[in-house]
């Protein structure tokens, strides 16, 4: 019998049996596909050092008007979809307002501030460094009012959170980025963010980082946990105790157990482009909420989020929006995929991700709900939900705890 099993191979999975590992746990991973292939492969590559507080709805009724008729690209919305999850929604929302998100943040941002160097230690450890890139990224605006707004906002990051960065008008910024055509006011430069060349291919690395170290991977369904005993059987497996780490997947095994969880599905796509386009750092257009990152496989377009009710068609016009934005700024070619790739990103509407015991099931343990930054910070929370599992419980007592009315656990 193992002491642990953890269900999921994505990010938070594979670096939440790694820090268990670490501290002397025999561990399972357990999932149905390899480690890196579901949310963790399709996101930006970004480590998002300057992310330090929770991406927040808009306040104004008129700018949440806008984005519910879709005049704006950053989230595309079902109206199905907003009626059947009005009170997880509503409960993002709340999260949204000013006092709340700052109170939030102040437990955000250290978890944000230390992704790089847990990042770092993993990718030295697991020989991924030449995955990683250490040149941060761009947020580029075409609006000079938008520009002038957000570098308003950078300063006051960088006097509450010390997130560093430097702007540039659009004379140095096409210094710094030859390859792009006139049409942007400018951009912030954020440094001290790292981005990835192949994000799934990361998670892999950390995953043959944990079978060297004795771990073990089994392809199997991970929602048939039960209950054997004083311990947890799944796939054949049989621990002591029992990890979910499956990420949007998570709300549905656990209602299998009469827990309640009121997640916020985003659904985010992206496609890979090929050609010379010359991009040095992944750059986020903030007027059309689209990442071009380069990667391995070419220019990877990534979109911000679809809201929908799943299973439901991929509506990929965000993407398409991208697409048109990118081209009048790059030169590059077809896509080298035949269709899109979409995945599911489990946000929270206490925008905290949870990390605790399940109240009624002693030795059944939940981490998830990272929302935009699973890939960023799954090393980070890891770390505390390991200590959390070996008696430290005050390292998790703010997330997923009776202190916040989301994210909870009914």
């Amino acid at each position: 019998m193992a002491d642990i099993v953890v269900l999921g191979a994505g990010m938070v999975g594979i670096t939440t049996a790694l820090a268990l590992q670490e501290r002397g746990h025999e561990c399972v991973v357990v999932d149905k596909n390899a480690p890196g292939l579901e949310t963790s492969y399709g996101n930006a590559g970004l480590i998002q050092s300057e992310a330090v507080e929770p991406y927040a709805l808009p306040v104004n009724p008129i700018d949440l008007m806008r984005m519910a008729f879709g005049l704006h690209n950053a989230v595309s919305l079902n109206p199905t979809y907003v009626m059947k999850n009005f009170r997880a929604l509503l409960g993002y929302w709340v999260s949204s307002q000013k006092s709340r998100h700052g109170e939030l943040s102040r437990y955000w941002a250290p978890l944000v501030q230390a992704a790089t160097s847990h990042h770092g230690a993993l990718a030295e450890a697991a020989n991924a460094n030449s995955l990683i890139k250490r040149e941060g990224f761009w947020e580029a605006y075409r609006d000079p009012r938008r520009l002038a707004r957000a570098v308003q906002d950078a300063e006051r990051r960088k006097a509450v959170y010390g997130a560093d960065f430097r702007s540039y008008d659009s004379k140095a910024l096409s210094t710094n980025e030859p390859a792009l055509k006139p049409g942007l006011a400018g951009a912030i430069h954020w440094p001290d963010t790292w981005s990835c060349v192949d994000p799934g291919a990361l998670v892999t690395a950390y995953a043959r980082l944990f079978v060297q170290r004795n771990g073990n991977i089994i392809r199997g369904d991970a929602t048939s946990l039960e209950k054997a005993g004083d311990g947890w059987r799944v796939a054949g497996v049989e621990a002591e105790r029992a990890v979910i780490a499956l990420g949007p997947w998570t709300p549905q095994l656990l209602a299998k157990f009469d827990y309640a969880v009121p997640m916020i599905s985003k659904r985010g796509y992206h496609l890979h482009f090929g050609g010379r386009h010359g991009l040095r750092r992944p750059m986020l257009l903030s007027d059309d909420s689209v990442v071009l990152s380069p990667m391995s496989k070419g220019l990877r377009i990534a979109t911000a989020a679809e809201l929908a009710q799943l299973p439901s068609p991929d509506l990929p016009r965000q993407l398409v929006r991208g697409e048109r934005a990118a081209r009048a700024l790059l030169d590059f070619e077809e896509p080298v995929e035949a269709r899109p790739w979409n995945g599911i990103r489990p946000c929270l509407p206490g925008m905290l991700p949870v990390i605790r015991e399940a109240p009624r099931h002693p030795g059944l343990w939940i981490h998830f709900g990272h929302g935009h930054q699973g890939f960023t910070l799954g090393p980070v929370t890891a770390q505390l939900l390991a200590r959390a599992m070996d008696g430290e419980r005050s390292a998790v007592s703010n997330f997923g705890g009776p202190k916040f009315t989301f994210p909870q656990i009914d």
